[in-house]
């Protein structure tokens, strides 16, 4: 009977250790999140792609951490997480035989590579790059520009990130069509905390079955065509897009295209419009459109949504929920059913009110990130 006792007892210690070392952990972890979600930083951009990296020190040192943070549709776009860093040393390009040292030695090279900026700098193309797969161009810790000239093509490749680039004036050359970022029969890419205005066709363009994409953080000011999601109404092989745009600031100066969307669908969350002069979110050929938190501020034109070509549109499947709208703007829904995204593990994040958008995208482009600082 003693012996059985002293079992029990042993055992009871033993239940009770476990249990306390599970409530040390699970206090550490909540003090962790609230001293993370309660800090100045989080405060002025809490979104949760913001969240997940800007707050380490180190972010200089682990650069290839970024690949683990963005959300929705391109969730899984590693970009060059799998290779070395590499680092522009020099703005020239050189198409015909690219120079170590140059953006398109490093996006071209068929391996994974992690790209770099050694210094500021500004980057004229002399033809459009086309990057190929398992790349990441970061310009964090320096301030890119690439433009006034043929900017960058994602074509019939995957895993493609492109993080804290300004692109500014580019420009129609011989078989380019003038779009700052062109994707087209690719997947699993990710757009995140670019500058992008003044070119002479779209913005971001996703075309021709591209899919799995997330345009995020970004901010967009001075242009017409915006973006373009789907190639023409005839395409059917953009039913299968899938695209989230989030955590965007649609600036001053933009007319129409925000997105435009063809046959696939848009999940348009949390993004910021500071007017628009045609309309904001439009599409044509039976795309599903979800608006999910959005904060729309009308200028003189007061509707946000415009249904273009042929067919019924009134069955088209368009939802907003949790949207905030200023000025008189206002959205007007269709389809009747439901638009929530078809998410899977580790692509949902959470979609705030539209009342919080200000703050959220309060640090949409290119961030001024020091190493060895909270960027």
């Amino acid at each position: 009977m003693r012996l059985e006792s002293s079992i029990f007892a042993h055992i009871l210690l033993q239940f009770k250790h476990h249990i306390l070392k599970k409530m040390v952990s699970l206090v550490l972890t909540v003090l962790l999140l609230f001293s993370t979600f309660s800090s100045p930083l989080v405060q002025a951009a809490h979104n949760p792609i913001d969240a997940c990296w800007r707050r380490n020190r180190n972010w200089a040192s682990n650069r290839h951490a970024l690949s683990n943070c963005a959300v929705g549709f391109g969730k899984s776009a590693i970009g060059g997480r799998q290779g070395p860093l590499y680092v522009v040393t020099s703005p020239s390009d050189s198409p015909g035989a690219p120079k170590p040292g140059t953006l398109r030695y490093g996006a071209t090279q068929a391996k994974p590579l992690w790209i770099t900026f050694a210094s500021d700098m500004v980057i004229v193309l002399q033809s459009e790059l086309m990057v190929n797969s398992y790349k990441t161009i970061d310009g964090r810790g320096a301030k890119v520009e690439i433009g006034n000239g043929p900017c960058i093509a994602i074509q019939r490749v995957s895993h493609v990130i492109i993080h804290g680039i300004a692109f500014r004036g580019c420009k129609l050359a011989k078989g380019w069509d003038g779009d700052a970022i062109r994707v087209s029969q690719s997947s699993h890419v990710w757009i995140d905390h670019c500058h992008l205005s003044r070119c002479q066709d779209g913005l971001i363009d996703v075309i021709l079955s591209s899919t799995s994409v997330t345009i995020s953080n970004n901010y967009f000011r001075e242009h017409d065509k915006v973006m373009l999601l789907g190639h023409d109404d005839s395409y059917m092989g953009d039913k299968k897009m899938r695209v989230t745009v989030a955590f965007n600031y649609f600036g001053p100066g933009l007319i129409e295209r925000m997105p435009r969307v063809r046959r696939g669908y848009a999940h348009v969350a949390n993004n910021m419009y500071d007017k628009w002069q045609m309309y904001a979110i439009g599409g044509s050929a039976d795309p599903i459109i979800f608006s999910e938190g959005n904060h729309f501020v009308a200028g003189p034109k007061k509707q946000v949504t415009k249904r273009m070509g042929t067919g019924n549109s009134r069955n088209w499947k368009w939802g907003t929920s949790k949207d905030v709208f200023m000025n008189g703007a206002f959205f007007i829904p269709s389809g009747g059913s439901s638009v929530t995204p078809s998410y899977v593990f580790g692509e949902t994040f959470p979609v705030a009110h539209g009342s919080a958008v200000p703050s959220l995208t309060s640090s949409a482009g290119p961030l001024p990130c020091v190493p060895g600082k909270i960027c």
